[in-house]
């Protein structure tokens, strides 16, 4: 945000050291943030604009989250030690600097959103358009405002607070919020959503934010302040919106079947060449690296530079009961051989079903849910990535049940997710071993999703997690270091980028980050 707004006054400071004619020459047609915001369907296409950096996050987000816990590794390429790959890796392993370049990915991104939603806000004020429009963009603006702080706060702590447009360089340098205020923010903001947007009118949905979605947003936010009967409420008002469970667990994923009636919110992706496509490249990301990936995507891809990353846990493999139908919709196996660069050439593509691997070759696992034909060139697919599912809210609304007594009544919810996924209906135990059933059943139902790091920061269960892992994938994995996955409560944040506090005074790093 603050280098948006210096670059943007360094423009303006340029154009007014230029003659009054040069100035002219542009043509008269041209949009300025003066006549810009004044239709509806300028506001609209502003609301696009906010929700793209959405993609932006995602692309560092699964870093931050599933290789930020016990659910996904990195494949290992010694050949290349160059800054990119060591920062990722480090991400993964518990040992980020405040120099991480794809952590601050995710705060910059965040606040790129933040700024832009900002801008909508505050320009509605003034106007002149229906109330109708203009409480529905309103509502859209704010659902994003309060999404990207509540990944903030979550990530960094309390962060600097941003609710109004930036037109000086003074109001561009904030210290600090504190958590509290923060969360103030996002609460305020995801009311007003949930007063100003419509439910879905049908599904599929159109994929822009509704009510549904921002109360899930604000049940989540509920559920990790501990307020359970706030967030309980919440929930149980999502089924009378017409969502609902899809009969087969690999729908949620299908770009044919986008924005259904599972869906309370996803991060739009349309795939192809053309112009104003929007293709998702994560499934490249997310395959081992290989010199032609054709056996897994369809086409003829290299993957060498992009490959490697969010490789699935045996830990979380193994975590999956017999006969769940969601490991094998999840996740996939390719066989085959390491070449002397570290690269891997697939022979085959199998089940992880009771898979033992064909003499003379390896199996890594990848993931599977985000891979659908047809994958255009090197450009992606047109699968979307979910935020919130209804299944999510399913389990959620379990918890918050069980965090009240209410145990018997959570087994509802749970048991609903769990007969999609042809298992038996868990039966009634104490808080604390439904505790443990309904936080088994997050990982696996909404694996890959990017919930893990924040549910364990949620269950108060981070560091024993983490550092029971870290012991076992040690001894498994040779070439991780001996302090990988030893972490302590200062890990439990991220640093604040230092580029961040280097620029501005005010802000003050996390314990223990330099």
């Amino acid at each position: 945000m603050k280098k948006t707004f210096i670059l943007l006054s360094a423009l303006l400071i340029m154009m007014s050291a230029c003659k009054k004619s040069f100035i002219e020459l542009g043509p008269k047609d041209s949009y300025t943030d003066v006549v810009f915001y004044k239709t509806e369907p300028q506001f609209r296409s502003a609301l696009v604009a906010a929700y793209a950096p959405l993609r932006d996050v995602l692309l560092n987000d699964y870093f931050t989250s599933e290789m930020h816990s016990d659910n996904t590794l990195y494949q290992p390429i010694p050949g290349n030690r160059g800054t990119a790959y060591i920062e990722r890796e480090d991400i993964s392993d518990f040992k980020s600097t405040s120099t991480n370049a794809y952590a601050a990915a995710v705060w910059q991104h965040s606040y790129t959103g933040i700024s832009r939603a900002n801008i909508i806000i505050s320009r509605l004020l003034n106007a002149d358009i229906s109330n109708d429009a203009k409480t529905n963009i309103d509502g859209q603006a704010k659902f994003l405002r309060a999404l990207n702080y509540f990944k903030l706060v979550r990530l960094y702590g309390g962060v600097p607070l941003f609710i109004n447009e930036v037109t000086t360089a003074e109001d561009a340098f904030k210290p600090r919020s504190s958590v509290n205020d923060v969360y103030n923010q996002i609460v305020s903001d995801a009311r007003d959503a949930i007063r100003e947007l419509a439910a879905p009118a049908k599904f599929p949905q159109t994929g822009e934010a509704t009510k549904g979605s921002a109360t899930m947003l604000l049940a989540e936010v509920y559920a990790t302040q501990k307020k359970w009967a706030d967030a309980e409420i919440l929930l149980a008002s999502l089924p009378a919106m017409g969502y609902d469970l899809n009969a087969n667990y690999a729908d949620a994923f299908s770009p044919v079947s986008k924005n259904n009636k599972e869906s309370l919110f996803e991060v739009q992706y349309l795939g192809g060449t053309i112009t104003g496509s929007t293709p998702n490249v994560l499934t490249f990301h997310f395959l081992p690296r290989s010199r032609d990936a054709k056996l897994l995507t369809g086409i003829t891809l290299d993957n060498t530079g992009t490959g490697g990353w969010n490789t699935p846990s045996d830990d979380l493999i193994k975590d999956f009961e017999v006969n769940d139908k969601r490991l094998d919709a999840s996740i996939g196996i390719a066989e085959g051989n390491y070449d002397a660069s570290s690269y891997f050439t697939y022979s085959a593509v199998k089940s992880p079903l009771n898979y033992v691997p064909t003499a003379g070759k390896v199996g890594i696992p990848f993931i599977k849910k985000y891979l659908h034909s047809p994958i255009v060139g090197p450009t992606g697919s047109s699968d979307n990535f979910p935020i919130y599912r209804y299944s999510d809210a399913l389990l959620l609304w379990a918890e918050v049940l069980n965090e009240q007594g209410k145990s018997a009544e959570a087994l509802a919810p749970l048991n609903k997710v769990r007969a999609r996924a042809g298992l038996s209906a868990a039966i009634l135990s104490d808080i604390m071993a439904m505790r443990t059933k309904i936080m088994h059943e997050r990982r696996v139902e909404l694996a890959f999703e990017n919930h893990r790091w924040t549910d364990l920061l949620r269950s108060g269960t981070a560091l024993t997690v983490i550092n029971t892992f870290g012991v076992r994938i040690r001894q498994q994995l040779p070439y991780l270091s001996a302090d990988a996955y030893v972490i302590d409560n200062h890990h439990l944040l991220f640093p604040i980028p230092q580029n961040e506090v280097g620029l501005n005074p005010q802000i003050i790093q996390n314990p223990g980050y330099f």
